[in-house]
């Protein structure tokens, strides 16, 4: 069997962690095959963890439709002055139902051209 982290490594902080996250905007993530449950990290504490998000994303215009799951991102993707973890960053993901924008939290700044404007 291949190695992986144990699912309850993924998300190392308290749900409290995300009021200090990174807050995008995004126009469109139209491939959510790859989204995780927040459930299959976090367990029953999933609603917790869900509850800081929403109010983020709403902060930022989230209108409070779509399903929330978390986004891996592999080392690879990130510049590797950054020197980001074999593990990756996972990212809070909700899409919109009504335009389809997703918006994202990220425990770090996201390196992107996309989001080189955006606020915390």
């Amino acid at each position: 069997m291949a190695y992986t982290i144990p699912a309850d490594e993924v998300v190392d902080y308290e749900p409290e962690a995300l009021r200090s996250f990174f807050v995008y905007g995004f126009e469109w993530i139209d491939n959510l095959l790859f989204l995780k449950a927040p459930e299959q990290f976090v367990g029953s504490r999933a609603m917790e963890y869900e509850a800081v998000a929403k109010d983020r994303f709403a902060e930022c215009g989230w209108e409070g439709d779509g399903e929330i799951q978390l986004l891996w991102l592999p080392p690879f993707v990130f510049p590797l002055n950054l020197n980001i973890q074999p593990t990756g960053v996972a990212i809070w993901h909700v899409k919109q139902v009504e335009d389809g924008i997703s918006f994202l939290l990220s425990p770090i700044p996201l390196p992107f051209q996309e989001f080189s404007g955006a606020n915390q």
